[in-house]
């Protein structure tokens, strides 16, 4: 039986309640008997989800949306200080909890996945959801993202394993006690809050130093940050290490990848014996991610055919390569991708779904701070695309940078012979790519902001 609801939570009130991460603590919270409130600045599906579960959601910040009677405030990072429903707790002497907070109070008495990662933690965790699910182990689980399948980025399941995508971006994940952590690759990113390579080591390795007695660290035995974390954190005795990959001598060992289509069969090497499995998700990465799944719930005492014959019932998650629809021949695909690594890696598995098609890409920068630092990367890797369109950045939570704007990229881009062009107004994307496809293209719109919206757009276009 999952445990009931913690003291703080009874009442609580979430700022910002539709972002991903959040609305997964609260539906879980809801599921377990809270009376959950919160606000978010738009309505949407999740609000609206949220309310069918008996959320009380308010559409706009404002302090009389904050109840007096709430046990605490839930806030993530991205909620700024002067917020009214934040300065009206303040006056109310109402508890604040950081969302990470909040997720590891939720966590606690159950045996915890938690998986880390700069790419990939999404796919990853979803994964491992299915598959735990489908294996009839009613996991919780908080993700951030919508699973295909069910639809939601939450559960409260009544077993004892809470799967939880762990984020570094704010240390947060520094918070959680898993039993089995998983680290898919460690690289540079959210510069806003790392300064160095040096820090975000330190960041993992006390991620990885909050592993239960006798836990288990799952980390790639190919990519070069997770190959250096390994070896720092080596000499933790309490902390059983399981590398995998296509190294030699990784543990769970990748024999082969084959891609079929918008799908890959993956054949790995465990304990000396061949296992095969497909994963609905075309790419080398992909297919990566569902063997570090597969290698952490064996970890987790679940027999290997079992679970990799479960992983095959994994359909995807919401905006990673999901097939939004296909009009006049032309298939259009959404892909989350906004670091140059996540962007090659879904360009490369596109690439290969394609075959002799055309790829053609919406890209919106994600952040200034981000795109101040590898922009130049970020146009290097659409130079992948047989054609490309720029859109100006996604702000989210930040203020603008003087003098970094998109042309960072599309400059960099054109360098490396991509055929590439800029356009401003994100509502004549729809039009330009109707006019630029052909049957049998691939369109892909990319990125972590409302390039996701264009996609039903550009099919109407296309139909028309």
């Amino acid at each position: 039986m999952a445990p009931g609801i913690p003291a703080a939570m009874e009442r609580p009130h979430f700022i910002g309640i539709g972002g991903a991460g959040m609305s997964g603590i609260a539906k879980i919270l809801t599921r377990r008997g809270a009376k959950v409130a919160g606000s978010d600045s738009k309505e949407s599906a999740t609000a609206e989800a949220l309310r069918t579960l008996g959320a009380t959601v308010h559409i706009g910040h404002a302090a009389g949306h904050l109840a007096d009677d709430a046990t605490c405030v839930v806030v993530s990072s991205a909620i700024r200080a002067d917020n009214p429903e934040l300065v009206r707790a303040g006056d109310l002497s109402i508890p604040v909890v950081h969302r990470s907070d909040a997720l590891a109070s939720l966590m606690e008495g159950l045996r915890a996945i938690a998986v880390a990662g700069t790419h990939g933690k999404t796919t990853t965790t979803s994964m491992l959801a299915v598959a735990l699910t489908e294996l009839g182990l009613d996991p919780s689980y908080a993700i951030g993202g919508d699973l295909a399948g069910p639809g939601t980025n939450a559960a409260h399941g009544e077993g004892a394993i809470f799967v939880a995508e762990a984020d570094e971006s704010d240390r947060s994940f520094q918070k959680y006690d898993p039993e089995v952590a998983i680290v898919l690759n460690v690289e540079l990113d959210h510069h806003a809050n790392y300064a160095s390579m040096d820090e975000i080591y330190d960041s993992f390795e006390t991620f990885v130093g909050k592993i239960v007695p006798d836990g288990t660290l799952v980390v790639s035995a190919d990519q070069a940050g997770a190959v250096e974390l390994t070896r720092r954190v080596r000499d933790l005795s309490a902390v059983r290490v399981v590398t995998y990959g296509e190294a030699a001598t990784a543990d769970v060992r990748v024999h082969k990848i084959t891609q079929r289509g918008l799908t890959s069969e993956v054949t790995v090497v465990l304990n000396g014996k061949y296992l095969t499995f497909t994963v609905s998700v075309p790419g080398r990465h992909y297919a990566l991610n569902a063997v570090a799944a597969l290698a952490a719930g064996v970890a987790l005492g679940t027999p290997a055919h079992n679970l990799a014959s479960a992983l095959g019932k994994y359909t995807g998650v919401k905006r990673r390569l999901q097939l939004k629809g296909e009009a006049a021949g032309v298939q259009v695909i959404d892909s989350y991708a906004h670091h140059p690594t996540e962007m090659t890696a879904d360009l490369e598995a596109m690439r290969g779904a394609a075959s002799d098609a055309r790829l053609l890409v919406v890209f919106q920068p994600h952040l200034f701070s981000r795109t101040q630092e590898l922009g130049t990367e970020m146009g290097q890797a659409l130079a992948l695309a047989d054609a490309s369109v720029v859109l100006d950045i996604y702000p989210a939570r930040e203020d603008p940078i003087p003098g970094i704007t998109s042309t960072l990229i599309i400059d960099a881009a054109q360098a490396a012979g991509a055929d590439v062009i800029a356009v401003h107004d994100k509502e004549r994307v729809p039009e330009v790519i109707a006019g630029m496809a052909k049957p049998g293209d691939l369109v892909l719109t990319m990125g972590a902001g409302d390039v996701t919206d264009l996609g039903p757009q550009i099919l109407d276009h296309l139909s028309s």
